[in-house]
């Protein structure tokens, strides 16, 4: 025998208990969403990364915990703690940007202050303090001034400014020669024991690659354009059976392609510092995926302009649209089918034959694309017009699909990448 289920009506003044039971827990439910959506966002990495820095700290602690170093380095000690807490960053390559940084800083920054101290020292009262007001400014306006050239800010901001607070506590503070000696020597020692800390925790305990990071997401973003690319054609010619339904184009992975340029500088920036490890050589091209990323970039901003075109008020009729359908999803579903063949080639670290295979493909969908513009004569202005916008963006995305393959092609040669 067959139950039947009969849902009893809440009366009037009747209050369901599920909703009462959040009516009386709102902090508990709060809670509960807060956790959840923290667990989706949760990165180990993040976890991890935690977990060293606070190893590193009580490393270099034990300079002030334990006697027989504190009678070595002193008061001193407290320069290590400072190196772990400014240098100890999330990837391995940035922790060997600052950390060499502040180590070259340092030593040119101290080398010149003693050397300006020694002669201002010779010199005499009146021309000590000429002698130091003079240098200060020559060497702060110089440092400054190249800390502002693009390529030296890149990569070595951070050392300049190093140098800059090392030559001017040097100089100014006034203190005999050989006492300058002794100052830089001390507090150069205690930068080195903090340097070392940070290494060996960032370099040998769970790294964390800037490289590795770079590549992946580098990859990952050719999948999430290839899926916008996706939902704006699903989109268009969908409303021609449904025509009270809105397209609607989720693009946050579009945007976040399209904001990625400072982060992909920085990662490949913090790459060029990182020393030989798994499948990537001290003199992997990082540049290639910088140009990649522009061209990502463009194609980002063109299936933006598309997703724009999709969702316009001015649409051409439901017949005309099914004219060009079959034609223009060919040109969406090779896009697709290219875009994510060269993520695959990257992720996996194969060459990627674009003048064999995909070259033609792509030659092929401007042929495609060329029939449906001979639909355009035979149209109004305003069906035309709205046709002609779609199509163009179309051929754009075809081109910038084009370049992505020559790109991908010559870091494959250029990285020697593994034949399929």
């Amino acid at each position: 025998m067959s139950s039947t289920v009969i849902d009893i009506p809440i009366k009037e003044g009747e209050i369901d208990l599920n909703k009462k039971k959040k009516i009386q827990f709102p902090l508990l439910f709060n809670a509960a969403s807060l956790i959840e959506k923290t667990c989706k966002d949760y990165d180990m990495r993040k976890v991890m990364h935690s977990i060293k820095v606070g190893i590193a700290l009580v490393l270099v602690s034990l300079l002030y915990l334990l006697d027989p170093l504190f009678k070595k380095v002193g008061e001193n000690a407290m320069w290590a703690i400072m190196t772990v807490v400014v240098v100890f960053e999330f990837y391995a390559g940035a922790t060997l940007s600052k950390g060499l940084n502040r180590g070259i800083g340092t030593i040119v920054g101290g080398g010149l202050g003693c050397l300006v101290a020694i002669i201002a020292d010779e010199v005499g009262r009146i021309g000590n303090a000429i002698a130091v007001g003079t240098s200060v400014f020559i060497f702060g306006a110089a440092a400054t001034y190249f800390r502002m050239v693009p390529k030296i800010k890149r990569r070595y901001d951070y050392g300049v400014m190093i140098f800059i607070l090392t030559f001017n506590l040097v100089v100014v503070s006034g203190v005999r020669a050989d006492k300058v000696m002794e100052l830089a020597r001390e507090r150069l020692s205690t930068i080195g024991m903090g340097f070392a800390v940070c290494i060996f925790t960032s370099l040998l305990i769970f790294p964390i690659w800037a490289s590795d990071e770079l590549h992946n997401s580098t990859a990952n973003k050719f999948e999430k354009l290839a899926c916008c690319i996706e939902g704006c054609f699903e989109n268009y010619f969908r409303i021609c059976s449904e025509k009270d339904s809105q397209p609607s184009v989720n693009d946050n992975s579009c945007k976040s392609v399209l904001h990625s340029k400072s982060n992909e500088e920085s990662l490949a920036n913090f790459a060029r510092w990182e020393p030989w490890h798994g499948k990537f050589g001290l003199s992997h091209p990082w540049e290639k995926y910088l140009q990649m990323g522009e061209v990502l970039r463009e194609l980002a901003a063109t299936i933006l302009s598309l997703k724009g075109c999709v969702q316009s008020p001015r649409q051409p009729s439901s017949v005309i649209r099914l004219k060009i359908k079959e034609p223009c999803e060919i040109v969406g579903l090779t896009l697709v089918w290219t875009l994510r063949e060269l993520g695959e080639n990257i992720t996996k670290m194969k060459k990627c034959r674009a003048k064999v295979i995909i070259a033609p493909k792509l030659q092929s969908m401007k042929l495609e694309l060329s029939q449906v513009t001979s639909v355009l004569g035979s149209q109004e202005n305003g069906d035309g017009l709205a046709i002609a916008s779609f199509v163009f963006l179309l051929v754009e995305m075809v081109e910038k699909v084009e370049e992505l393959a020559k790109e991908v092609e010559e870091l494959g040669e250029i990285a020697e990448f593994q034949s399929k």
